[in-house]
């Protein structure tokens, strides 16, 4: 509760800071839609996959609507494809020697979808500091493959475990350090709140062929029960028709454990981006994106099944993605200034804390407007 009270007396001391020293600042940027690209340019932002990378002139609001889609499917092992039927006879059971559990894992994940829609709101008090609001609504699914008695390699069958609600609440900044006709660079700080639930629960199919409910492995829950330090620095240029731009981010876990006697690993990315201009209504963009997440600390005592995603061990990794983006805003009449944007990418490379379910391709589609 302490943190969580620190954590809006922060945001809030921002917000009243800021409004007493507007107009102290000698430079004046332009409003969002013009900045220094000029007057409804489609690439003065990021693609569309990208947060947090812009700011606002003083007294703007942008509301903002994002969907994104990930696919995952088959297992992979650090950086090797693997089976099924492999991981039921040689990866161990990390529970083996409690009642009911099998010497080696006897449930495969197969494939998970998770839909996320993002709700974001932004302000700035003044020219050099933007105020962020963000909060999502997670769909998850997962099917799995569940293979006969404690041994072998007969498949008993298939279920799917679903879970859906509100994930983890976003409050934050971002301070512009530098801007000119070119160049713009500013932090980003944030925090995350914990709203999203932990305690998860589905029916599952077990080797025996009971179906239990039972609490769902870490990936299914909705968020990650801590309050967790979002730190960034984000650089963007433009020259003509051409714009470039590049973040760090990263998500530090505040607490050794959540309720649940764990922590998610820890977050860092990278990501670089390119996008041309070929009308002043649309930009296209190809970025690179790479992240590493480190393994769960700790372990939840509910979650105890032969399923790899069940093993604390079995989170994280390393990831780089290659992505393709289209910005779209209008220029008169009703839609001008409305912003519509996708990004789809997929996977170049992906050595994995597994074995754990390999992503396949993400898609990402936003609206955005600002007043």
């Amino acid at each position: 509760m302490r943190i969580f009270l620190s954590s809006f007396t922060i945001f809030f001391s921002m917000f009243f800071i800021s409004i007493a020293t507007a107009g102290n600042d000698g430079h004046q940027p332009m409003g969002i839609d013009v900045g220094y690209h000029g007057v409804h340019r489609a690439d003065s932002h990021a693609p569309i996959g990208v947060m947090g990378d812009h700011m606002h002139a003083k007294g703007e609001w942008m509301l903002s609507y994002r969907f994104m889609r990930m696919e995952m499917k088959n297992s992979r092992d650090g950086s090797s494809s693997i089976s099924p039927e492999e991981i039921v006879t040689t990866v161990a059971n990390p529970f083996f020697g409690r009642p009911m559990q099998p010497p080696t894992l006897r449930v495969v994940p197969t494939q998970m979808t998770m839909d996320m829609h993002m709700f974001g709101a932004m302000y700035a008090p003044n020219d050099w500091l933007t105020l962020m609001l963000m909060g999502s609504y997670l769909k998850k699914d997962m099917d799995h493959l569940t293979f006969m008695g404690p041994a072998g390699t007969t498949v008993r069958g298939g279920f799917t475990t679903r879970s859906s609600g509100f994930s983890d609440t976003k409050i934050g900044g971002l301070i512009r350090l530098y801007e000119d006709d070119i160049h713009h660079l500013h932090l980003n700080a944030g925090l995350s709140l914990p709203t999203g639930s932990i305690t998860e629960t589905d029916d599952v199919l077990a080797p025996t062929g009971a179906r239990p409910t039972l609490r769902l492995p870490y990936p299914m829950q909705l968020g990650s029960g801590t309050f967790d330090l979002l730190p960034g620095i984000t650089y963007t240029g433009n020259s003509g028709n051409v714009g470039w731009g590049a973040q760090y981010s990263a998500v530090i876990r505040l607490e050794d454990e959540n309720h649940e006697n764990y922590s998610l690993g820890d977050e860092q990315r990278l990501t670089a981006w390119a996008s041309y201009l070929w009308k002043p209504w649309i930009s296209t963009s190809a970025r690179i994106a790479g992240q590493t997440i480190d393994e769960i600390s700790g372990q939840n005592p509910d979650i105890v099944a032969p399923v790899q995603t069940a093993d604390p061990d079995n989170q994280g990794g390393v990831r780089v993605d290659l992505l393709l983006g289209l910005n779209l805003i209008g220029q008169s009449g009703g839609l001008a200034g409305h912003r519509l944007a996708f990004e789809f990418g997929a996977p170049v490379y992906q050595h994995l804390n597994g074995p754990q379910l390999e992503t396949d391709w993400t898609l990402t589609i936003g609206y955005q407007k600002a007043f």
